[in-house]
């Protein structure tokens, strides 16, 4: 086959949705791999709460891009991009279609379309936001950010400073709004794509979320987040998961509110991931039990 014959297969979805066990089903299937475009689970320190698939899972098919990186590593969407790029051209040599899956919109887009020319930026205007987060949280990046480009406060994981801090460092440095420079312009790749995106009904979602809260925190996710909270300024842990705990640690709140703040922030962040996802008219929607519905289609795009 020629490099257009070859197919990325996305498999994305809210958190907790069932994107492990499905791609896991499909890559048996069609004796391949998964490609994983989570940045949260790219990090080796971090397990629990990052709902890493376990060891018995990783060994049914292979994984990549996963426990690959330290939580002390600079590591952006821009290094996943050109990393991925590499791994997916090497990959292809011996596969067809490759399985790429994870709940971070934003590192599957760089894969499959590229990433947007953003300014260059003094270095100082980083430098003064980092303080201000440091200093006073994440509420005040929040406000400027709204006040600065509300269509892009609209659509941010305004739970992300580092997303936050790259936003307001482009509306600071260059006086525009920073949607301005996010054209979205596709860059043609050397493969085709198919897109798929998980749901469920909402209860049965929320459901699913609590529940796995639940054995998270049966399986040492307090104590997980006990060991990196020397590191709890690490982008890699300012994320659900970690930061509720943190606060619990800080003496803010107790452990039943800690855990309903993991909850209800879970639920959160997997209703943007929805947002997000339902902006990309490509995405084929399916439930996670629809296997052979998934099958059929990929079927039709080989055809």
């Amino acid at each position: 086959m020629t490099p257009l014959n070859k197919i990325i297969l996305v498999i994305a979805g809210p958190t907790a949705v069932g994107k492990t066990d499905l791609c896991i089903n499909l890559a048996k299937k069609f004796n391949t791999v998964i490609i994983s475009s989570d940045s949260r689970q790219f990090f080796q320190e971090i397990n629990i709460g990052t709902a890493k698939p376990s060891k018995e899972e990783l060994d049914m098919v292979p994984h990549y891009f996963i426990g690959n990186k330290s939580i002390h590593d600079h590591y952006d969407v821009r290094s996943y991009e050109i990393e991925a790029l590499s791994c997916i051209g090497d990959l292809f040599k011996r596969k067809d279609l490759l399985l790429l899956t994870g709940g971070s919109g934003l590192y599957t887009d760089a894969v499959v379309n590229g990433l947007d020319e953003m300014p260059i930026i003094a270095p100082e205007i980083r430098q003064e936001l980092n303080l201000l987060f440091v200093k006073e949280g994440i509420a005040p990046l929040q406000e400027m950010l709204k006040k600065l480009d509300p269509d892009y406060y609209e659509n941010v994981d305004l739970q992300n400073p580092q997303r936050l801090i790259r936003a307001l460092e482009v509306c600071q440095g260059t006086g525009k709004a920073f949607s301005e420079f996010r054209v979205r312009k596709k860059v043609k790749r050397p493969f085709k794509t198919i897109k798929i995106a998980l749901n469920r009904d909402r209860e049965e979602l929320y459901q699913r979320i609590d529940s796995r809260m639940d054995k998270m925190i049966a399986d040492g996710l307090f104590i997980e987040a006990e060991e990196m909270y020397p590191f709890k300024n690490r982008n890699a842990l300012n994320t659900v998961g970690y930061k509720e705990i943190f606060g619990y640690l800080e003496g803010e709140y107790d452990k039943d509110e800690a855990i309903r703040l993991l909850k209800r922030n879970s639920r959160r962040y997997a209703k943007r991931q929805v947002t997000w996802l339902k902006r990309d008219e490509a995405y084929h929607w399916f439930h996670p039990d629809d296997i052979n519905g998934i099958l059929s289609l990929v079927q039709d795009y080989r055809a």
